[in-house]
């Protein structure tokens, strides 16, 4: 259904705004919809009033039931050039009149258009109030949304509060996780130079205690220290036999060296203190000021044998590293210790082995010749001996011998042996009751210490050779026509262990141009090979010569004999070596 007004006037234009209001509240337009509906058709209707004419509002509503309401305003001008193009609007209509609509809103909606100009004043004031009413309603529910808003606005606040708050939170837990972090780093950083420096004393400490010579250990101290931990080394020892300077009383040394030397502690001489544990700081040295120097005593139990003096490899040391170098010059000090008494005790046992080594006698009919070589590893003095004596009946008694172990227990257990031997030996018997009577003499002498030993015996006016073996690598015969051979007929155990035997003779023929090879394992036992590869290269090379190279230069052949077995220059064991070449009777 449409409803038209005509408009030219203000009054004209009222009423039809009330009357569309009053329209749209009879179809139960809310409040809110129906002031926004006014509104904007009042404020086109004075557009259209300024603008002077005639103009015509026509409004269409449903006929009954919910729909849409539609307001159009068109000019009235006839000429299309002149027309304006018609303003629009629509609301929607529930169907039903609402509990706030305005003064005068009836049931049936077209009444109160009619309604609407029944009496000029009276209902203009009448939508006045109803407009009132509208107007009111929008405040409260604008009110209503100010107060959500403010309430909203609120929460967002304690919201904002609660995020920076929880911000702050995170910050600080991100700057205790970044402290976490960085100590934890530094701490891994820490155990990693902790775990370096203890890497580097085992080893440089395996390097040290692994030699027993000396001068090595001290040229080595400074290729384990440069130029990681050091940028010069100089190592100052003393000679306590002479009581002076090993270097020679013309070189210089730094004061703090020196004090070190006397107290015992260790020495920081710099401009500045160094604040290294367990050091005493002095003055720059007067040899060196520009350089910091650490003097560090080496001390042992007995007595100080020297002074290590460092310069940094930087501007100056980690105190981690002055207590690791501290500890390290500890262990150098035992080491050095320890190759002094060792190269002592050495002397004193080659020396005592030296003096126990016989010169062997002149026989008619048989060449001898022996060496003895001690080893180059290690304590290099053993138990090996040889020996060669005249029985009562003329006969010639040939030793070669093994005492286990080294050292100078090994070399006075040797001498025992090698007395004893004689001593049984004046009273007669064969190789093998020798023997069987040194085992017995070993065995309640030295219960824990054991020997090998083999012996030959030969008679200028018999070409028999009668010889026996205790554990000993067996004798080597070279016959006149260059074949050699073995002579490994059962031998006995070893001297000495807690066994009872009667270790027996074996015998064999002679011929003039015979020769006899005695020797010890050290000769012919190497680590890798076992010792039958080194019986058959002593074979190989005692085979080489020939019987008149023998007769005429014995130990000569003795050395060229040794020349190829002991190519390599280091040595495990002791080597001895007793050539018996037999000429038969002139």
């Amino acid at each position: 259904m449409i409803h038209t007004w005509e408009i030219s006037s203000v009054t004209d234009a009222a009423e039809a705004r009330v009357a569309t209001a009053r329209l749209a509240a009879a179809y139960g337009v809310p409040a809110l919809e129906r002031a926004r509906l006014t509104a904007s058709l009042s404020a086109h209707l004075r557009q259209c009033l300024i603008k002077g004419g005639t103009w015509r509002l026509d409004a269409e509503a449903p006929a009954a039931g919910p729909g849409m309401l539609h307001v159009v305003v068109t000019s009235s001008r006839e000429s299309s050039a002149d027309a304006e193009t018609p303003w629009s609007t629509a609301v929607a209509c529930p169907g039903t009149v609402p509990a706030e609509a305005p003064l005068g809103a009836v049931a049936r909606p077209w009444a109160a258009v009619t309604a609407a100009s029944d009496g000029a004043v009276s209902g203009l004031a009448e939508a006045l109030l109803g407009a009132d009413e509208d107007t009111a309603l929008v405040l409260r529910g604008l009110s209503e949304q100010e107060e959500l808003v403010a309430f909203h606005r609120e929460e967002l606040h304690q919201t904002n509060q609660g995020v920076l708050a929880l911000h702050a939170e995170l910050d600080a837990a991100g700057r205790a996780q970044r402290e976490a972090f960085a100590a934890e780093r530094a701490a891994r950083r820490e155990a990693e130079a902790a775990r370096r420096r203890l890497t580097f004393l085992a080893d440089a400490s395996a390097a040290l205690t692994a030699s027993l010579n000396h001068d090595e250990i001290v040229r080595l101290l400074p290729t384990l220290l440069v130029p990681e931990y050091a940028r010069t080394v100089d190592v100052w020892l003393f000679d306590h036999d002479h009581g002076t300077d090993r270097q020679g009383p013309a070189v210089p040394h730094p004061a703090a060296a020196v004090r070190a030397a006397r107290t015992g502690r260790p020495q920081y001489a710099a401009g500045d203190p160094g604040g290294l544990p367990g050091v005493d700081d002095r003055p720059p040295s007067a040899l060196d000021p520009e350089r910091p120097l650490l003097c560090i005593p080496l001390v042992t139990r007995r007595a100080p044998l020297g002074v290590l003096t460092l310069s940094p490899p930087g501007a100056r040391w980690d105190p981690d590293d002055a207590v690791m170098l501290i500890e390290l010059t500890r262990r150098a000090s035992v080491a050095l210790d320890n190759a002094r008494r060792f190269e002592h005790n050495r002397d004193i046992a080659e020396t005592l082995q030296r003096a126990l080594l016989t010169d062997l006698p002149e026989t008619p009919g048989l060449g001898l010749a022996a060496r003895y070589l001690p080893a180059t590893r290690g304590l290099n003095i053993g138990g090996d001996w040889y020996d060669a004596f005249r029985q009562r009946d003329g006969s010639l008694i040939t030793i070669v011998g093994d005492v286990t172990g080294h050292g100078l227990h090994a070399a006075v257990m040797m001498s025992q042996l090698r007395t004893a031997l004689r001593a049984y030996a004046v009273d007669g018997g064969s190789p093998g009751r020798l023997l069987t009577r040194l085992h017995q003499f070993l065995h309640h002498l030295q219960p824990d210490l054991y020997a090998t030993a083999v012996i030959a015996r030969f008679h200028p006016d018999d070409p028999t050779l009668t010889w026996a073996a205790a554990g000993h690598p067996p004798p080597v015969l070279r016959t006149p026509d260059g074949r050699v051979r073995t002579l490994d007929a059962r031998p006995g155990a070893m001297l000495g262990i807690p066994l009872r035997q009667e270790i027996a003779d074996h015998t064999v023929r002679l011929s003039p141009g015979s020769t006899l090879a005695l020797y010890t394992d050290g000769l012919v036992e190497r680590r890798a090979h076992g010792i039958d590869p080194g019986i058959e290269r002593l074979a190989a090379a005692f085979g080489g010569f020939g019987t008149e190279e023998l007769d005429a230069d014995l130990n000569g052949s003795a050395d060229r004999i040794l020349r190829p077995l002991l190519s390599d220059s280091e040595r495990d064991d002791d080597v001895c070596l007793l050539l018996c070449h037999f000429r038969g009777t002139r």
